[in-house]
């Protein structure tokens, strides 16, 4: 395997980081990656851990230096059982390598799952859905056991589990990351707003039968927005606020702000502020990210 992978860490490209995500499902996972892939990880779920040099050797080829690679119980047993061979295997040919395990409490576990009525993946043949999470924890027990890294999300939200992936993992070199978080009022404030703005006064797109089903990513959207004088005007004052302020976090050695945009429903005029934003940013720094409370 290491032959065939040869010097993958040193061929010119520099060295590639390889994020590995574990963990128990329900406990933030495919979160996790999601957070990833928005810093430009090349990002793979649900691959067998056999494969995993194969992948990094194709991905690393194609330029891409940051891959992020979600393993979990639906892997083989066997394949489980590989993953410390193949990471050691994946050092020596220079990859800088973690190992992200996601854990949860066995009751939060349940009422996530409860929540959101999906099935856990053990849940087959009548398994019920406790003894499927006892089931999972100790098949991937020896993750647990290897990993650089365990996050219990417990007592975490969604918000404050993308904060803290992106902090750790998604950040490099220390330059301030942005994040973009549109919501809807009638929800309630997120918690960990370093900015808020109001949208509500802006025209409201919901009123158009046609534009209601759509959301602010939508062309048809952001057409009609960007037809308005005055949400034009708004956009330009809020991204001169932020160029001018923005600087000033650096310099405090800041490394993460979050920039929150609500209106009514979270789904138009926060939507398209939140994206137009995160495009003006995205032109001068490379660690921006989006989220759509109310579109997740």
């Amino acid at each position: 395997m290491s032959a065939e992978l040869g010097e993958l860490g040193g061929n010119g490209g520099g060295t590639i980081h390889l994020v590995v995500l574990s963990g128990l499902s329900g406990a933030g996972k495919t979160v996790a990656l999601r957070t990833l892939e928005d810093f430009d990880f090349y990002c793979v779920d649900n691959l067998p851990a056999a494969l995993m040099p194969a992948l990094v050797s194709a991905v690393s080829l194609g330029g891409h230096r940051r891959i992020a690679v979600g393993v979990d119980v639906r892997n083989r047993s066997e394949d489980l059982n590989q993953l410390p061979q193949v990471l050691a295997e994946l050092a020596g040919t220079g990859v800088d390598y973690q190992l992200i395990f996601l854990d949860s409490r066995d009751d939060v576990l349940s009422k996530r799952f409860s929540d959101t009525r999906r099935r856990h993946p053990l849940s087959a043949d009548g398994l019920p859905l406790h003894d499927a999470i006892a089931l999972e924890r100790k098949l991937l027990r020896p993750l647990a056991a290897i990993a650089d890294r365990v996050i219990d999300s417990s007592e975490l939200n969604v918000h404050q589990l993308r904060r803290l992936i992106a902090t750790e993992l998604g950040m490099s070199g220390g330059a301030l990351s942005l994040l973009f978080e549109s919501f809807a009022y009638r929800r309630g404030l997120p918690t960990d707003a370093d900015f808020v703005f109001d949208a509500r006064v802006l025209p409201n797109p919901h009123w158009d039968p046609a534009l209601r089903p759509l959301s602010g990513k939508d062309a048809a959207i952001r057409d009609w927005l960007q037809a308005k004088p005055e949400v034009r005007r708004f956009l330009d004052q809020l991204t001169g606020f932020l160029d001018e302020w923005l600087p000033r976090f650096e310099a405090d050695n800041r490394s993460y702000v979050t920039i929150c945009i609500g209106c009514s429903g979270g789904r138009h005029r926060s939507v398209y502020l939140a994206e137009r934003l995160a495009e003006h940013f995205r032109g001068t720094r490379e660690q921006v990210l989006t989220f759509h409370r109310e579109l997740e």
